[in-house]
């Protein structure tokens, strides 16, 4: 099953800091800095004082700092 491109638009959602930082744990300037060396996913200008990020780009960030996470044990318990 393929979804339209109206859908996935739909079911895109920008997040404000603090829910990145709720969701990751992360401080304010760890993410700003892990931004700055392309560590982290980029924000999205909103206005000149507002930025957001795509949930789904955090999402996936995070997912991927588990699977990396679960590699490394699993290759010292090898």
């Amino acid at each position: 099953m393929t979804t339209s491109k109206e859908q996935q638009i739909e079911n895109v959602r920008l997040i404000r800091r603090k829910e990145v930082q709720a969701k990751t744990g992360l401080g304010a300037s760890s993410i700003y800095a892990m931004m700055k060396q392309g560590e982290f996913p980029k924000a999205i200008t909103l206005s000149k004082r507002r930025v957001a990020w795509i949930e789904s780009d955090v999402d996936q960030w995070i997912s991927e700092r588990i699977a990396n996470h679960k590699a490394a044990i699993a290759t010292m318990e090898s």
